[in-house]
């Protein structure tokens, strides 16, 4: 039976099927998150809709969980069994340029969307890694670097293309499953494998934007204050970040940053240059640049922005959304000082600002939560071995203690690793967790779709 089952599965997907030991299996299987691999029972590497489809109705037969992976980088708790659908051969891309949309599939990259809204004077709302999976981003919402202007990118969404449990392949939209389009878009996936979907592009040829980098060692706290003070005032056109991070002392390390602690800001403005250039005068004020990257640029750069490492690797994050009272002077100074140079491993600190258009309920509502949020203050390091998960997790939550709180509220978008049941449903209010369970109870009722970490098929 089982042997009839792989091959009638083989017979009905264009794609490969896969089984522990093959080749091409452990490639597949890969994703940017290097520390975790899945380890299916049978791994589908899907070239169409029709593959996902067909991988659905063979978990669903036979009683086997189900996980999609496109590029990684989100990926939660790997999993061990069942059944994985890969998507990341599924790249194609048509460009509505009248209707200002894009169709994409499951396996589209950010860089590669920039690049072909670009050719039509559009960009889309993508986030800072140009390698990040489009679909993914958006399922868990998506901070984009045009957020605080036109919202998270589940804002844009305006139809997607979904197989659920029952192996339906179904094109959902406000019109045709209001319930499901509202959950699909930010309920951070559990609900089905999205095979493609349309968005929603905006009209940006060019930003001003770029790095400016400090040395963090001097002026760590005052770069932190003083982007925190500037963005109470600025307009929302204007969405930026703040990054700490230490560098390695290594020969590929430009010389000007080898071995030194960066404090950098990050920015991207959707104004003219010269009102860019007045906007960020305060900031090029605090002190000695290393680095000043602040340029009009077209949008097709716009990843210089974060410059985000291209390389997989293995990494955890948490993060905590905060009001604009929650990184007080004596906050910034206890997670600086757990998270800075001397912290026991290496951190990567980051303060993205919201508001704007993240604060604002899309016309057509989804389940993106926690929208009174002023900032996003998320914490990463890099993980080389299994045995160092549970100190980066005690340093994390160290590091986020002082801005906590009592009942923290997350974005699930910032969550890399295994989480657990608190963090996941942190990530949620009670009014809206409670209306995706009701959906999954109603399209997955047997649980077929695996939660990774909480945000199944989220990338």
């Amino acid at each position: 039976m089982r042997t009839k089952a792989l091959e009638a599965l083989r017979h009905a997907v264009r794609g490969s099927v896969l089984l522990p030991g093959d080749t091409g299996y452990d490639q597949e299987r890969t994703g940017f998150q290097s520390g975790d691999r899945h380890g299916p029972d049978v791994l589908v590497a899907a070239q169409a809709p029709e593959d996902v489809r067909a991988a659905v109705d063979h978990a669903r037969r036979h009683g086997m969980p189900l996980a999609v992976q496109a590029t990684g980088h989100g990926l939660g708790e790997a999993a061990r069994e069942g059944v994985l659908v890969g998507t990341r051969r599924m790249r194609g891309i048509r460009i509505d340029a009248a209707a200002r949309t894009a169709w994409i599939e499951a396996g589209v990259r950010a860089g590669d969307l920039v690049a072909e809204a670009a050719r039509h004077g559009l960009a889309p709302v993508n986030g800072s890694a140009p390698g990040v999976g489009v679909v993914g981003y958006a399922l868990g919402g998506g901070v984009g670097l045009l957020g605080r202007e036109f919202g998270y990118a589940a804002d844009l969404v305006r139809r997607l293309d979904v197989v659920t449990a029952d192996a339906r392949l179904r094109q959902v939209t406000a019109e045709s499953c209001p319930e499901l389009f509202w959950g699909l878009r930010g309920g951070g996936g559990g609900l089905g494998a999205v095979t493609g979907l349309e968005l929603e592009l905006v009209p940006v040829e060019r930003i001003f934007g770029g790095r400016l980098v400090f040395d963090g060692g001097q002026v760590a706290e005052q770069v932190l204050r003083t982007w925190q003070e500037w963005t109470r005032s600025v307009p929302d056109t204007l969405t930026s970040a703040v990054t700490l991070l230490p560098m390695p002392d290594l020969p590929a390390v430009p010389a000007a940053l080898r071995g030194r602690y960066l404090a950098q800001v990050h920015l991207a403005f959707t104004g003219s240059r010269e009102e860019g250039e007045r906007l960020v005068r305060p900031l090029r004020q605090i002190g000695a640049l290393l680095v000043d990257e602040v340029r009009e640029m077209p949008y097709t750069e716009c990843a210089t922005v974060f410059s985000e490492p291209e390389t997989p690797h293995a990494y955890r994050s948490t993060n905590v959304l905060l009001d604009a009272a929650g990184l007080d002077d004596t906050a910034r100074r206890a997670v600086l000082a757990e998270a800075g140079p001397s912290a026991a491993a290496m951190c990567v600190l980051s303060v993205r600002h919201l508001g704007g258009a993240f604060s604002r309920t899309p016309e057509v509502p989804n389940a993106v939560d926690h929208r009174d949020a002023e900032y996003l203050v998320y914490v990463l390091s890099p993980v080389s071995e299994p045995a160092q998960d549970g100190a980066v997790r005690s340093l994390h939550a160290r590091v986020l203690a002082p801005v906590t709180g009592r009942a923290p509220a997350r974005n699930g978008n910032f969550l890399y690793g295994p989480q657990d049941p608190a963090t996941t449903r942190s990530v949620y209010g009670d009014e809206t967790a409670g209306r995706l369970e009701r959906l999954r109870a109603e399209y997955d009722p047997h649980r077929l779709f695996r939660r990774i970490g909480g945000f199944a098929g989220r990338d």
